[in-house]
């Protein structure tokens, strides 16, 4: 499916379809098959079919699926597939809190509302943003590679930071985190690119997790252990919301 304005009364098409594969996987995928069929070729079946099913799973966690975003102004868009495990007050990363005279002010150092997205290599790997708006920053930090379901590995992990700003001023910040297997992130997006909610804005290889730092005035409309769709599912909009429970049946 293209890109198209669809909506709730039944306007545009949609249908199955394999989902594509993102450029940066397909190396990884041609590589592994490659290897098995020169295994093959000397009768070494032992390894070489083990590698021609790995060659369908390296491919199968780049899988890229369209994906229709909610075309409303104050929703705030999860940025990545994958677990809630994580729904905490904490102060924002020094990355994102100050500000600079390049970009102006950062998110600052009062505390806000953190969801934590933990991706499992089952899950799709491409983020996107939450929001639509101006990238101000794109920080990496080198880093650690513990689980990236742990609360620390938000400071200790290999990372990479993104402030958007809206057309209002109004900026959230997320970050992509790598884990345990994971050993790259990849980049879409630079300062000074505009983006659409929902847009892809980078990938991580091989299980990780992206935080996103909510503006003060909002609340996750999420709860733990919620499963995320990456632009899709609404994790919050800009205004005040009331405490929502979930009940795990």
């Amino acid at each position: 499916m293209s890109s198209q304005l669809v909506d709730n009364r039944g306007k545009g098409e949609a249908g199955w379809s394999w989902p594509s594969i993102h450029p940066e996987g397909r190396k990884y995928g041609v590589a592994v098959f490659a290897l098995s069929l020169l295994f093959a070729w000397f009768a070494w079946e032992t390894l070489a079919w083990p590698l021609a099913f790995l060659s369908l799973g390296v491919l199968a966690f780049f899988r890229d699926p369209v994906r229709v975003t909610p075309q409303s102004e104050n929703a705030i868009v999860a940025p990545a597939d994958g677990l809630v495990t994580l729904i905490q007050q904490v102060p924002p990363p020094p990355e994102l809190a100050t500000g600079d005279s390049q970009v102006g002010e950062g998110l600052g150092d009062e505390p806000v509302t953190r969801v934590s997205i933990f991706m499992s290599v089952f899950d799709v790997h491409i983020n996107r943003t939450p929001i639509a708006g101006s990238i101000k920053r794109v920080i990496y930090i080198p880093g650690k590679f513990l689980n990236a379901d742990l609360d620390k590995a938000s400071e200790e992990n290999e990372r990479q930071h993104i402030l958007v700003e809206r057309a209002d001023g109004r900026r959230i910040g997320f970050t992509q985190i790598a884990g345990l297997v994971a050993r790259r992130i990849v980049p879409f997006v630079k300062p000074g690119d505009t983006v659409a909610s929902g847009q892809r804005v980078g990938l991580i290889r091989f299980g990780s997790r992206v935080d996103v730092y909510l503006p003060r005035d909002t609340q996750p409309r999420i709860v733990l252990g919620q499963k995320m769709v990456a632009g899709e599912t609404v994790i919050a909009e800009m205004s005040e919301q009331p405490l929502i429970e979930g009940v795990a049946q």
